[in-house]
């Protein structure tokens, strides 16, 4: 046999073995694949960059309407507002505030009062248990007066949201998050959330069942 010869036989068994092919492929020899199970989409909730909650120094830095927090569009400047409590000594929030405010901040009401935190002589700045005065966007340092293991663990970076570069150089910018973008700081504790669904498989995972022999 010489070489065209061969060479003819070569491309005729390859014609026919494609032939082959595309007439099973046409007569669904092998059948259909299984048409894969839609994966829906995640849920907004799990993939979002913002916080659990919107924090007064947040506002301040979108420059945000802050009309509602004028504390002295109520009450008068260096007349400490008054308290009134109910007979087992809870705090009583006033109807303007019953909205907005829920006093639950630490266990047995042990912090059951607005004068722990604010400044009762100035309505707009926070005072520290040792009398230390501190602004609004400040507040993360009077956090860190009562939890102090909470706080180190945050100036750490291991509590709390990191954003930014790990590493602190020049040119490379970091931001931290405060205690109240997320945490309420009159109720801080945060409600338990749905965990995130776990990944969904590219390809169904096939139950092979196991002949058992007696």
């Amino acid at each position: 046999m010489n070489q065209n010869t061969k060479i003819t036989v070569v491309v005729g068994a390859l014609a026919v073995a494609f032939l082959s092919l595309a007439a099973g492929f046409w007569a669904n020899a092998w059948g259909h694949q299984e048409a894969r199970e839609e994966i829906p989409l995640v849920d907004s909730q799990f993939n979002t960059p913002d916080t659990f909650r919107q924090s007064y120094a947040e506002l301040m830095r979108i420059k945000a309407d802050l009309s509602d927090f004028d504390c002295y569009a109520c009450h008068d400047k260096g007349k400490p507002p008054p308290i009134r409590y109910d007979k087992n000594h809870n705090i009583v929030v006033p109807q303007e505030h019953a909205g907005s405010i829920v006093m639950a901040h630490g266990s047995h009401d042990r912090n059951n009062l607005c004068f722990n935190c604010h400044d009762e002589q100035n309505l707009e700045l926070l005072q520290t248990r040792d009398g230390k005065q501190l602004k609004l966007f400040e507040s993360t340092r009077l956090c860190g007066s009562c939890h102090g293991p909470t706080y180190r663990d945050w100036d750490a970076g291991v509590h709390g949201r990191t954003g930014g570069f790990w590493d602190a150089k020049p040119n490379q910018e970091r931001t931290r998050l405060n205690c109240v973008d997320c945490h309420n700081p009159h109720k801080p504790k945060i409600p338990g959330r749905h965990p995130a669904p776990p990944p969904h498989m590219l390809h169904p995972v096939r139950q092979v069942e196991h002949a058992t022999t007696h």
